[in-house]
């Protein structure tokens, strides 16, 4: 038996793990994918996840690897406008800080254990029976599900994920190559209509993070991203005929989701990161909150397993969701009210995404 059982590769159990693994916390994580992604996703890290990854002693890696200082090009009907400098977070693809994560956790003896898919969770007074989707089974302690928004462990344990998720797509988004695009700034273009489109740049990458309003069928639907759809979006909005999108390495579509779980506890099992909250992207919180979950989860569970009297029980686990999840609700309306401001301020020549940043 295994003292934690993780769920989810993604940064916040791959923070989790460190977290419990520093402590020689037996654990181990499951990944129902096959293999590591390299798709940039959530880009941005703030100065509360570095801390995090300073005590783990993974920061160093993570701002040897992404830029400190990015220049926000903005234009406006396709004429540049300003240039304004970006915060004090770090700019790094998602795929890279996993990879950085996943090299700290195997220096503590631990690696992720892919196509491990969990399908069933039977819980005990003494531990937590994870079943796989191989027939395999694996019993652990405790359990924390971090395997994101479409979360198996929360579907599992009919935790309701309460809040409203929006019909219409609001953006796509993914990872190009724009061969002759300066890779000096984050470039983003918006028009009088309320359209747009951003390209990102990566660092220690070729490509660029695209995120664009989504075209429209003939029946008002929006279509599905594709790299020919990227390029008549990009031809629309930054009008520069000499510039052709390439090599797409990741194709996605977003629509608003504003939840989160009634509770981040059942019994021997926690929720932590997207399993447990998801919200606007404005602001960029997402992947940062997630992170501040897996460092209070780690704390939690530390207590309580080098607690040598065993005195911590019941009132240490109840302290995670106590403290966490007042976060989440903060989380969902604030991020809300970030996304407003940004759909409101993309309409004025010159103002871009860090009106969500205030």
């Amino acid at each position: 038996m295994t003292d934690v059982l993780i769920a989810g590769s993604g940064p916040t159990g791959l923070t989790l793990a460190c977290e419990l693994a520093l402590r020689g916390i037996p654990v181990r994580v499951l990944e129902q994918r096959e293999g590591p992604h390299r798709e940039s996703r959530g880009k941005g890290l703030d100065p509360a996840s570095l801390e995090v990854f300073g005590r783990i002693g993974a920061a160093e890696r993570m701002c040897a690897a992404g830029a400190r200082k990015v220049i926000l090009r903005k234009y406006f009907d396709g004429a540049h406008v300003k240039d304004t400098a970006s915060g004090d977070g770090l700019l790094i693809g998602q795929w890279r800080i996993e990879e950085v994560l996943r090299e700290r956790l195997a220096e503590l003896g631990v690696r992720v254990e892919y196509g491990a898919e969990l399908v069933g969770i039977a819980q005990e007074a003494a531990g937590v029976t994870a079943r796989l989707a191989d027939g395999r089974t694996v019993r652990t302690r405790y359990l924390a599900g971090c395997d994101g928004g479409r979360s198996s462990t929360r579907t599992l344990l009919r935790i309701p994920f309460e809040g409203h998720t929006e019909e219409a797509l609001m953006m796509v988004l993914g990872d190009v190559r724009a061969p002759g695009l300066s890779r000096d700034y984050w470039h983003q273009w918006f028009t009088s209509d309320g359209g747009g489109i951003m390209l990102c740049p990566i660092p220690g990458t070729e490509t660029f993070q695209l995120q664009g309003s989504p075209e429209e069928d003939g029946e008002g639907g929006a279509m599905p991203p594709t790299l020919e759809s990227f390029q008549r979006l990009f031809d629309r909005h930054a009008r520069l005929p000499g510039i052709r999108l390439a090599d797409p390495t990741w194709l996605s579509a977003w629509r608003s989701n504003v939840r989160m779980a009634a509770r981040m506890r059942e019994g021997r099992v926690f929720l932590a990161g997207d399993a447990a909250h998801v919200h606007p992207i404005a602001g960029g919180r997402g992947m940062n909150t997630g992170i501040q979950d897996a460092a209070a989860l780690g704390r939690t569970l530390a207590a309580v397993l080098t607690d040598p009297g065993g005195s911590l029980r019941e009132d240490a686990l109840d302290a995670y969701e106590a403290e966490r999840l007042p976060v989440a609700a903060e989380l969902l309306a604030d991020t809300t009210r970030r996304m407003e401001r940004v759909l409101a301020a993309v309409r004025e020549p010159g103002v871009g995404t860090e009106a969500g940043m205030d």
